[in-house]
């Protein structure tokens, strides 16, 4: 997933997240980060001229306490607001020079604090700095929607011609002033003071929700008995208490391999019941708070539903369009769901012969059994190659060398946790940008996968810089870090979210940069990149058995492989139904929305399995912030990436021929051009559903 600004801001960027079939919700003692080693406002002020910009600090250098932070951002905050106070003292004639770069430098110094503090309040050890960081925030949203709502500052950058500049500052122009009608500029004094307050109440609830989330990291006791089935590793690395009995959290670490692997049908129930009510009961409130807000915004805005007013500006351009889409979905998957879920029935009844049912929690649990007889193919045969270090390496190594680019590591890097590591990406001897692993769990922070930004990239004002937040095994002595296949998958696709950033991040226009594309295009890069950890090629460069060095077998991976394409529709027709949670719980008057029975009367037309007993999947469901009403982004971008990876030779996935061209086409540009025609000018025609649809059906 991507970090987010929530859609609600009208300068907003993308947010995005893999969502678990079986959970649509979202430890190792953290080392306190060293403070105030240099003085606070080198801790986070870009660099401002060309020269410059390959020098330009890390964001978090000095590694400055609470307040030392709080005074850097301030600073950079006052230098955003410099930067609006040049530009409309401008006399004469207005120009791109004079005009549109000192919005071009506001923007690129106020979203510098949103996305740091942003990312600090996910991840920072610190409970106090994490509140700080919260209370950043909010001026920094603050700042850039007042902005958004500045007739002055609208009407400086209308009256600068750009009909003679290049295309991508025409569209930068295009989509910078189409933003600022979209929040209201052109509304009367009073209404845009309305518009406003209701922008700073939504930053404070969006925060609500994803504290809720974060922080509610739930705990259960079980027996030694009860881990029954998972692997050795995993047992080893859960001994018992003092008691007798052994603790497991609902983080994926723990979570994932109890409900793939554990025999025990009633331990498989509880560690899901207990993440599926992550966030419950507060963040219900919270969100009818958020739905409430937005529908507000919406009709003042002039559009029947926030639906109708977040859909606007995306790919698929209404409301009526995602839903008829999701209706697609549905139709094309619900029938071939229901054949896949008699084939799990089939195989309960073989240990059960009266059951009539398989229950969400044991879908991942039959569906391994599944593999395993008729495929040949059990998930535990590969996780010895999955050892967290080499596939970190494997993920540098091959994008390396598909790239052209090299990584280097910083030594002694100013960051705020000591698990954390930081990395220089050089194409020869050119620094294009920065980058942040901060790879396994810890209390207090953000508990799933994305790529958040820190820095877009700004050509003669400051590289980009973002970091991969994720929650992996491994990350402690002794311990390898055994991964699961999907968690390799995730890892590929984070990055892949990463190198769109830093590519995407060498043009002028800040606001535009890296992943700033319409936000139903932005995850089929990273998605795409996923299909090169289903290659034998690809993991045998780095998937190599933990004890014995061995590479992976390649007929395993082709087991793994066939494996796969079992319980593809029960999973696809899953992504439709959180979908269609998504766009149902906004597109209508709040007053009409109760948001359990909106999920409990969906689940069943999208998906045979039945519900979750007394379960609130919404509360933990962070999309329904950050991505709001905009969830089919997955499948959308899915079918755009499988059209585009045809473009790909199969038989050799590391050749950088096409991906040095997939670069330059469809990395590079970031959001200065629509998506639409980016992925034309690559595939040398417009996207369709065949691939998809093939892959849908287990061919490809």
């Amino acid at each position: 997933m991507l970090s987010r600004f929530p859609d609600s801001r009208p300068f907003a960027i993308a947010l995005s997240l893999a969502i678990l079939l079986s959970a649509p919700a979202q430890a190792a003692s953290p080392a306190k980060a060293k403070t105030g080693a240099k003085p606070a406002a080198k801790a986070a002020a870009p660099a401002k001229s060309a020269a410059k910009a390959a020098a330009t600090a890390p964001f978090f250098t000095g590694r400055p306490g609470a307040q030392a932070y709080r005074a850097a951002s301030s600073m950079e905050l006052r230098e955003a607001q410099q930067a609006i106070a040049r530009m409309l003292a401008v006399k004469g004639t207005r120009t791109i020079a004079n005009t549109v770069m000192a919005f071009n430098e506001a923007m690129t110094h106020g979203e510098n604090v949103a996305y740091q503090s942003h990312l600090l309040e996910a991840v920072h050890p610190d409970s106090s700095f994490r509140s700080t960081a919260e209370s950043i925030s909010q001026s920094a949203n603050k700042f850039l929607d007042d902005l958004s709502l500045r007739r002055d500052v609208y009407d400086a950058l209308v009256s600068v011609d750009v009909s003679k500049a290049d295309p991508a500052t025409q569209y930068f122009m295009m989509r910078t002033l189409r933003d600022f009608r979209r929040a209201g500029v052109d509304k009367d004094k009073a209404t845009r003071k309305e518009i406003a307050g209701i922008y700073e109440e939504l930053v404070k609830t969006s925060q609500d929700f994803d504290r809720n989330i974060r922080t509610d990291s739930r705990k259960i006791q079980v027996a030694p008995a009860d881990l029954e089935g998972l692997p050795e590793d995993y047992v080893r690395a859960h001994a018992p208490g003092p008691d007798g009995s052994i603790t497991l959290s609902i983080e994926t670490p723990d979570y994932i391999p109890v409900i793939r692997y554990a025999k025990s049908a009633d331990l498989r129930k509880k560690i899901m019941h207990e993440a599926m009510n992550r966030a419950y009961p507060p963040n219900l409130a919270v969100l009818d708070s958020l739905l409430a807000k937005r529908y507000r915004v919406a009709r003042i805005l002039g559009y029947p539903t926030w639906a109708d007013y977040i859909t606007e500006d995306k790919m698929i351009g209404t409301a009526q369009n995602a839903a008829d889409f999701i209706t697609r979905l549905n139709q094309t998957t619900l029938k071939r769901a229901q054949e896949e879920y008699a084939v799990y029935l089939k195989r309960k009844q073989e240990d059960d012969p009266s059951a009539t049912q398989v229950n969400r929690w044991e879908i991942s649990y039959y569906g391994r059994l599944i593999r395993k007889r008729d495929f040949d193919f059990d998930p535990q045969e590969v996780r010895p190659y999955f050892a967290f270090d080499n596939v970190k390496q494997g993920v540098l190594d091959v994008t390396s060398r598909m790239f052209g680019v090299t990584y280097k590591r910083i030594p002694n890097a100013p960051v705020w946790d000591a698990s954390v590591e930081a990395y220089e990406v050089y194409e020869g001897p050119r620094l294009l940008g920065r980058f942040y692993f901060d790879l396994h769990p810890r209390p207090g922070k953000f508990n799933h996968a994305a790529k958040f930004t820190i820095r877009q990239g700004a050509r003669g004002l400051q590289l980009p810089e973002h970091a991969l937040v994720c929650n992996f095994p491994g990350g402690k002595p002794g311990d390898p870090g055994l991964m699961e296949h999907s968690d390799v998958q995730t890892f590929f696709h984070e990055f892949g979210h990463l190198l769109h950033a830093i590519f995407g991040g060498q043009g002028q226009w800040e606001p535009v940069a890296g992943t700033a594309t319409e936000r139903d295009f932005v995850e089929a890069p990273s998605q795409m990149l996923e299909e090169w950890v289903w290659d034998p090629k690809v993991l045998q460069t780095f998937a190599k058995h933990y004890k014995t060095g061995h590479p992976i077998p390649v007929e395993l991976v082709q087991k793994m492989r066939r494996a796969d394409a079992f319980g593809r529709a029960l999973q696809t027709a899953t992504q439709a139904f959180y979908s269609a949670v998504s766009l149902n719980i906004y597109n209508k008057p709040p007053d009409h929305v109760v948001t359990d029975t909106i999920v409990a009367d969906l689940e069943p037309r999208f998906t045979p399995v039945p519900p979750m007993p007394d379960a609130h999947m919404q509360t933990s469901f962070g999309h329904l912030d950050g991505y709001s009403a905009v969830y089919y982004t997955y499948m959308w971008s899915l079918v755009i990436s499988k059209d585009m990876f045809s473009a790909f030779d199969k038989s050799d996935l590391l050749s950088p021929t096409v991906a040095t061209r997939y670069r330059d086409i469809v990395l590079a540009p970031g959001g200065t051009r629509p998506a639409k025609d980016i992925v034309h000018d690559f595939l040398g025609r417009d996207y369709d559903f065949r691939q998809f649809d093939a892959w849908l059906a287990g061919q490809n």
